[in-house]
């Protein structure tokens, strides 16, 4: 009976990731990437929401929470993406608010399906290769999941799922994500939020070397490789058999 159980979890996860890849190709048929990028795309819709946040700031922060959710569950999305338009969209600081909130509560989503329908599968293929980690965890679950989470290192989707080899606890999981993307997501978001800055102040498409060496991007991602610097130490440690 139990196994019978597992075999209908599985089934239910693979499901999942099937019709999600169906519905990304449908979309992604339908829809022109080089069109939604293009420049004059970004510039004309910015100016569309700019005075729809400034109109309702808490409608489309709660909307765009939402979306932030559903972008790492189910659609399985990472953080990057959605910082970078939560920061062009919302600006620094509700921005960093919204994005890390919503990524957090869509890890956590994640973690939960993934601990539910897809455990068997994970300890099968990652529990050998992490299992270093299962005495830290053991140890001090919080403050080590905190460092999983501020030194990152995996690819986000598989981060959500690996706790599942630990049996986090639930709330354990939401927190420390919730602390420890504070650093790389505030970046992001600063990014996006000079990229607002620079398509405000240019009616053409700018330069390359303009947007770089612009106080708001530069800043920010000298800022990001000091982290990025500091992560690949800490991870050496972290995974440190």
């Amino acid at each position: 009976m139990m196994e019978k159980t597992k075999k209908i979890k599985l089934f239910i996860g693979l499901a999942y990731l099937a019709l999600l890849i169906i519905f990304l190709l449908l979309f992604f048929s339908k829809f022109s990437i080089h069109e939604i990028t293009s420049y004059d795309f970004i510039k004309d819709n910015r100016l569309y929401f700019l005075e729809l946040k400034n109109s309702n700031l808490f409608l489309v922060s709660s909307i765009f929470l939402l979306l932030t959710i559903l972008w790492v569950f189910p659609f399985l999305g990472f953080g990057s993406p959605i910082a970078l338009l939560g920061g062009f969209i919302l600006g620094k600081w509700v921005g960093t608010i919204i994005v890390v909130l919503g990524l957090s509560i869509g890890a956590t989503f994640l973690y939960v399906f993934g601990n539910y329908f897809l455990k068997d599968i994970i300890r099968d293929k990652f529990l050998n290769r992490f299992k270093t980690l299962e005495i830290k965890f053991q140890n001090s679950e919080f403050i080590y999941l905190l460092i999983y989470r501020f030194i990152g290192g995996v690819p986000w989707q598989l981060s959500c799922l690996l706790p599942t080899l630990f049996n986090v606890k639930k709330s354990n999981f939401f927190f420390a994500t919730l602390i420890g993307i504070i650093p790389q997501i505030f970046l992001a978001v600063s990014i996006g939020d000079g990229l607002e800055k620079i398509i405000e102040e240019n009616n053409e498409v700018p330069k390359f070397t303009d947007i770089i060496f612009s106080q708001e991007i530069y800043i920010p991602i000298l800022a990001f490789s000091c982290l990025v610097l500091i992560t690949i130490f800490l991870r050496k440690l972290f995974y440190k058999n």
